[in-house]
């Protein structure tokens, strides 16, 4: 029996999420339908009422009612949620979930979905969805689909877009039940298959971090590349923190540039952690710190336009770091590596840290580099994270080839102390 599980506002969206139900049982699934509403009565019956829901989260309705908090109240009914969706999945009634609603719905619905395995399938219809996104998708893989007008009964504009996600849910659903369960559950990834390795990539560190991908493939790993993106950088956190890599190669880490200098792909202070707090066998290097990424070049901050800038594509901007901002970003870097519990090497590419930064490169400054190098080895002196100089810049193949290399030596002789 495949299910898909409908979650939402019965009563200000019964009558949407009563069509949806009717629109699925036609595909041949099954509906499991989970209530979050307060206020209003359901205009649809539930399978999982919201009073359940609200037990779920350790409350009672009557007592959110009670309190005419809405933001207490929304919060608590996603917290229920989330837990009823964790429990159907543990039951295996679960194999994708969909849901509909503006900005209060949307918080709702999506905290629940992110708090289930990767590879779940999870169809936000939203309002929201035109705007920025990460709050609510976060490192999960939601999958967001604008509703074009706001979810307000059904008419010539949302049926179509409804009828859409119906057999986009229900057709994800029926291959997610068929998949085997390793497919079916990433975080088990790597058990009895390829240890997994984790690496940073931008398209400026594309070649050497290509090279360190095939090196490591032909050692028998397979590697998982995170564009770091912001949400490619918070994704591989999250996922380091879980503990399914055998090792990480860090090979970029322009998101800690953008978080020091406002760019607009920062993932956020915690980036460059959950490797060390896990104890995760790490090679970490300097790829694209010599810039900061902006937005188009018309939204460009006056305080970055008469620096070197150059205009990646059209919705790209970058900046040249200083030598200040890079002896910043070496100390940082070295300060997140110091206390890492695991085995930690940097590789440093003396000659360049981007197809920029490379001699004969827009970016190549090598004062700057230095400062940055300066400021890491001051920061790691006496740690036990240990520094490797290499004469190269970091799209030398050579060079990703042997970070590659370094990390396989590491992840080996970690295994043998264990």
């Amino acid at each position: 029996m495949t299910n898909v599980v409908l979650v939402g506002t019965l009563d200000t969206k019964g009558v949407e999420y009563g069509w949806l139900r009717e629109r699925l049982l036609r595909t041949g699934v099954e509906v499991i339908m989970v209530d979050t509403g307060i206020m209003g009565e359901p205009r649809v019956p539930a399978d999982v009422p919201r009073e359940a829901v609200a037990r779920a989260a350790g409350t009672e309705l009557p007592e959110l009612r009670a309190a005419a908090d809405r933001g207490a109240a929304v919060t608590a009914m996603a917290k229920g949620a989330e837990a009823t969706l964790l429990r159907l999945h543990a039951e295996g009634r679960l194999h994708a979930v969909l849901a509909i609603g503006g900005s209060g719905g949307t918080s709702i619905a999506t905290r629940a979905m992110r708090a289930l395995p990767l590879g779940v399938p999870k169809l936000m219809v939203s309002s929201m969805a035109s705007g920025d996104v990460a709050p609510y998708v976060g490192s999960s893989d939601i999958t967001m689909m604008y509703s074009v007008v706001d979810i307000a009964g059904i008419n010539s504009i949302s049926a179509p877009v409804m009828a859409n996600a119906v057999e986009a849910a229900a057709g994800m659903a029926k291959a997610f039940e068929r998949a085997s369960r390793e497919l079916r559950r990433p975080a088990r990834l790597g058990a009895g298959s390829r240890p997994l390795i984790a690496a940073s990539m931008a398209g400026v560190t594309t070649i050497g971090v290509d090279a360190a991908r095939e090196r490591l493939t032909e050692l028998g790993y397979e590697v998982l590349v995170f564009h770091v993106s912001g949400a490619g950088g918070r994704t591989l956190e999250t996922l380091a923190g879980q503990g399914i890599f055998a090792g990480v190669l860090d090979l970029t880490l322009s998101e800690l540039a953008d978080d020091l200098c406002g760019g607009i792909l920062t993932a956020g202070p915690d980036r460059l952690s959950a490797a060390g707090r896990a104890g995760i066998p790490q090679v970490v290097s300097l790829g694209a710190l010599d810039m900061v990424k902006f937005g188009p070049l018309e939204t460009l901050p006056e305080r970055a336009r008469y620096r070197r800038v150059h205009v990646h594509n059209p919705s790209i901007t970058v900046v040249r770091t200083t030598p200040a901002e890079c002896a910043e970003l070496g100390r940082r870097v070295a300060a997140k590596l110091r206390v890492a519990t695991g085995p930690t090497a940097v590789c440093v590419p003396l000659r360049g840290l981007s197809t920029l930064g490379a001699p004969g490169g827009t970016y190549h400054d090598p004062d700057a580099d230095r400062a940055l190098f300066s400021a890491l080895r001051e920061g790691l002196r006496g740690s036990s994270a240990r520094l490797y100089d290499y004469d190269t810049h970091i799209n030398d193949p050579g060079f990703g080839k042997a970070a590659a290399d370094r990390l396989h030596a590491m992840i080996g002789a970690a295994a043998a102390a264990a």
